[in-house]
């Protein structure tokens, strides 16, 4: 049995100030896929400030704003999540963290007992920031680093993040039509690591970089990632369940 953290961001998530629900139902119909295929599947989730967005649309320059919405949100998104999920017969949990959780090993201990059993039982862990009190993932990182640590310290094979960004190119695709996608990536240079940031949309906090630092993250632990399309899950399917890496990259230590 594998263990895999599925990351998928806010870009994926939402659409037109609105949670793009047929998005989500296809992502919670490929990890009942990969349960059905004896995989334990942790999921991490953005989106909780774009559901809270739904229902009292505040300015999200402001933190606080951000905050109170996470607030709103998390029970919403958290909702969306279960009735998805019942479709396939399947139960979904809520797991919040702060960051200062990683720093301390009873913590991560107790919490790793808590989802091993939800894993055991079959249920399916949604895990998110705390954004109510902890503003680290509202102003940088879209869930990104988090996921590499819950893969890390949650004893996964492989993260997978599920973004607008559908692979790592030699070059930004959007302004070079030679851009090549690579395939398999086995080290990040220091610069790629430390360069500007470049979220692709309002909800989100991420972009290229924080994916290539969990990336970087991971393959120093001796752990994988697959970064590919949230928006068309062939090529995530076709690697996780087919085996065929056609689409994406994988990021592997040598």
């Amino acid at each position: 049995m594998k263990r895999i953290v599925i990351k998928v961001g806010s870009h994926v998530l939402t659409e037109g100030g609105s949670i793009a629900k047929e998005r989500m139902l296809a992502l919670v119909g490929l990890i009942a896929e990969l349960k059905a295929h004896k995989n334990e599947v942790i999921l991490v989730s953005s989106g909780a400030v774009a559901a809270g967005f739904t229902q009292l649309p505040l300015d999200r320059s402001s933190v606080a704003n951000k905050q109170a919405l996470a607030a709103i949100g998390q029970p919403l998104l958290l909702k969306m999540y279960q009735e998805k999920f019942a479709r396939f017969g399947l139960l979904c949990s809520q797991v919040l963290f702060t960051a200062d959780v990683f720093d301390e090993p009873h913590h991560i201990g107790h919490a790793k007992v808590a989802v091993d059993t939800l894993l055991e039982n079959n249920v399916v862990p949604i895990m998110n920031e705390n954004d109510t009190v902890s503003i680290e993932e509202l102003v940088f990182g879209d869930n990104d680093r988090l996921s590499a640590h819950v893969a890390h310290h949650f004893d996964a094979e492989l993260l997978v993040i599920l973004s607008d960004i559908d692979a790592f190119y030699d070059k930004d695709p959007n302004k070079y039509h030679d851009a090549k996608r690579r395939v398999v990536v086995t080290s990040i240079l220091p610069e790629e690591l430390n360069a500007e940031h470049t979220p692709n949309d309002v909800f989100a906090t991420g972009g290229i970089v924080t994916k290539l630092q969990s990336a970087d993250f991971l393959m120093k632990h001796n752990r994988e990632m697959f970064l590919a399309s949230g928006f068309d899950l062939s090529d995530v399917k076709s690697f996780l369940i087919e085996e065929v890496h056609k689409g994406g990259t994988l990021f592997k230590a040598v």
